[in-house]
């Protein structure tokens, strides 16, 4: 098995859809002990072959948006390689990789999207949950919608402002003590 076909494995197979977005302590340290030096080389310019083709874009896109947000939580690291992340995902995008990838593991190439606080990215975000996601996006098109909401209101995500050093604003305060991200959620599902 190639590394590609192994990190794609053990993302969709091996993690699975039930526990891609829970906080678990053993799993972040598993994808730590098994893949950290994979993102590092990501960092270091060292995978840039991989976006070449959509297995390959999946894979850089786990590997760059996905692990770090489980190796690194609440650190500055979880956010390091967005950018890559981001400018792989536009691009495959753009060649169509995202519609030769089946559903739901497609949602990968459109999350460094709703992860990016650029307005533009999560406008093409919520776009693309819509759009190209037809058979498991309903879920996905609600974070994005949220991700956007919160992007529309601060220009950023005040939940990384700690891990970034960023200093928090009063209204950013107000809405982390209002409950944040899980708030702006429960307001859409209110109104959906």
């Amino acid at each position: 098995m190639s590394i590609v076909e192994n990190v794609i494995s053990y993302w969709l197979e091996e993690v699975g859809p039930q526990r891609w977005y829970l906080q678990d302590d053993a799993l972040d340290a598993q994808i730590r002990q098994k893949f950290q030096p994979l993102w590092e080389k990501a960092r270091e310019g060292r995978l840039n072959r991989w976006p070449s083709c959509p297995t390959g874009a999946l894979a850089f896109l786990i590997v760059t948006d996905q692990f770090p947000r489980n190796m690194f939580r609440d650190d500055a690291r979880a956010f390091a390689t967005d950018e890559l992340a981001r400018k792989v995902a536009a691009r495959a995008c753009h060649l169509g990789f995202d519609r030769q990838i089946k559903e739901p593991a497609r949602q990968f190439f459109y999350l460094p999207l709703m992860h990016s606080e650029s307005q533009m990215d999560q406008d093409r975000c919520v776009r693309m949950m819509l759009l190209r996601m037809p058979e498991t996006g309903a879920s996905n098109l609600l974070h994005a919608r949220a991700h956007r909401a919160v992007i529309r209101a601060f220009g950023r995500f005040p939940y990384r402002n700690d891990a970034l050093g960023r200093d928090t604003t009063a209204k950013e305060q107000a809405f982390l003590d209002r409950g944040g991200y899980g708030a702006v959620m429960d307001e859409l599902h209110k109104a959906a």
